[in-house]
């Protein structure tokens, strides 16, 4: 059989994953600033837990089928509701419940540039509180995570599912007609206000239906008047009006705390998950990173109760890492280099000594790694080996440098080499890592 990878997933070559990983440390530390622990769930759930979440396109993604035992069983497809289900199982949990989660999950959706049906989430949900602030947590979130990754020109688009809620009921939206509805709004990046209007009125909206939700989409100007201007379209509806309300809220915390973040009210977006209740979140950069996305969620109070039987507040938001490497590697943003610093070179002879001074510098220099060639060789064949791998140091013992307990130490970023003591090598090596 030709060795080949299924279509829609990879492999990520060493090169590679030093890049995620770099990332991935980054992210894991915003979160830890703010609170949050790791968590982590098993890859395959009972297919029914994950049925009935996602709504009718979610679930036309889910791998799922019948394992050995005669169990229907799914892959996940987000980190929520694995999180849902374990809120549920551990009804003694201490709120507020803060956690993070960084897993592969699984889609079978076509792929695309920067998309694939295995691709890692980071997630990060506040569980067991309703409140602006815990709102306003996830947005501030959200804006270190891309500030700590070299981002700045981002945007934050926040909405309220009940402000829609309140819109559709101003505008006698039959029930039947929400979720079509809310899946052309959502669009709003994606499509012109002309296709908006033609896609509403393929739905059944009538002309003051359509030249109302589509107008949406052109709600300009600082944060308190987009929220005007939205009410305004909503005839002033009530739960809109609160929903307006709660925004309000939610923005000036986030405000006090990140003056000047780039986030906004966007009456549109509505997400495409049916399990959203409150605030919901969507995170673009700029165009020339050429995808959608990247960074998404927002409150859904009545999932978790679907395990535990009571309802439970939660909100939290989750980065597409896969996508995100895409995008900062198409602009020369994503770097990563060789996790080794040093070389110690193994000569015919010294290969005893190689290994005991490898260990030494491992545990001196800490958080660098120290790399032992595994056989004698040449040395012009181990100094290409490191130059080609990115190597900065390399360390050679010969049975010169044993006999006087000293060692070759080259650098390749200056091309120097110098005879240092074995008592002072540690030393010396460290000195050389810290040159820029």
């Amino acid at each position: 059989m030709k060795p080949q990878v299924l279509k829609g997933f990879r492999d990520y070559a060493p090169e590679e994953m030093v890049v995620r990983q770099g990332m991935l440390d980054k992210v894991r530390a915003v979160f830890e600033s703010f609170g949050y622990m790791p968590l982590h769930t098993p890859a395959l759930e009972y297919a029914e837990l994950l049925l009935g979440k996602y709504g009718d396109e979610g679930e036309k993604l889910l791998y799922k089928f019948e394992d050995q035992g005669g169990r229907m069983v799914a892959l996940r497809y987000d980190l929520t509701v694995p999180l849902a289900r374990f809120v549920g199982m551990n009804p003694n949990l201490r709120f507020p419940f803060r956690r993070y989660h960084i897993a592969p999950v699984w889609r079978a959706e076509r792929p695309q540039k920067g998309r694939f049906r295995e691709f890692y989430q980071c997630d990060v949900d506040l569980v067991g509180i309703d409140s602006p602030q815990a709102d306003a947590e996830c947005i501030l979130v959200d804006c270190a995570v891309l500030s700590a990754l070299g981002l700045s020109d981002f945007r934050v688009q926040v909405n309220h599912r009940a402000f829609l809620d309140g819109l559709l009921e101003s505008l006698s939206i039959p029930k039947e007609k929400v979720v079509p509805v809310l899946r052309v709004l959502d669009k709003v990046d994606k499509i012109t206000r002309d296709e908006m209007a033609v896609q509403l009125a393929a739905e059944g909206m009538d002309s003051h239906q359509v030249e109302t939700l589509a107008g949406l989409s052109q709600v300009t100007g600082s944060n308190e008047e987009r929220l005007a201007r939205s009410l305004e379209l909503a005839g002033g509806h009530p739960r809109a009006a609160a929903a307006v309300e709660r925004l309000t809220r939610v923005l000036r915390v986030v405000e006090a705390a990140h003056p000047g973040a780039p986030v906004w009210f966007c009456p549109s977006v509505a997400r495409g998950l049916d399990y959203y209740t409150g605030i919901v979140y969507e995170t673009f950069l700029p165009p020339q990173f050429g995808v959608g996305s990247v960074m998404s969620g927002g409150r859904y109070d009545q999932l978790l109760g679907t395990f535990a039987g009571r309802e439970i507040p939660a909100v939290g938001i989750s980065l597409g890492i896969d996508r995100l490497v895409a995008a900062l590697s198409s602009q020369g943003m994503a770097s990563g280099g060789g996790v080794t610093s040093v070389l110690v070179c193994c000569m015919e002879g010294t290969e005893v000594k190689a290994a005991g001074v490898a260990a030494e510098l491992r545990r001196n220099l800490a958080g660098k790694g120290v790399e032992l060639y595994p056989e004698p060789a040449r040395v012009k064949k181990q100094i290409e080996y490191a130059d080609k791998a990115g190597i900065p140091v390399i360390v050679v013992l010969g049975e010169q440098e044993l006999a006087t307990s000293t060692a070759a130490v080259k650098s390749l970023r200056s091309g120097t080499q110098e005879t240092v003591p074995l008592s002072g090598l540690a030393a010396h090596v460290a000195g050389l890592l810290h040159v820029r």
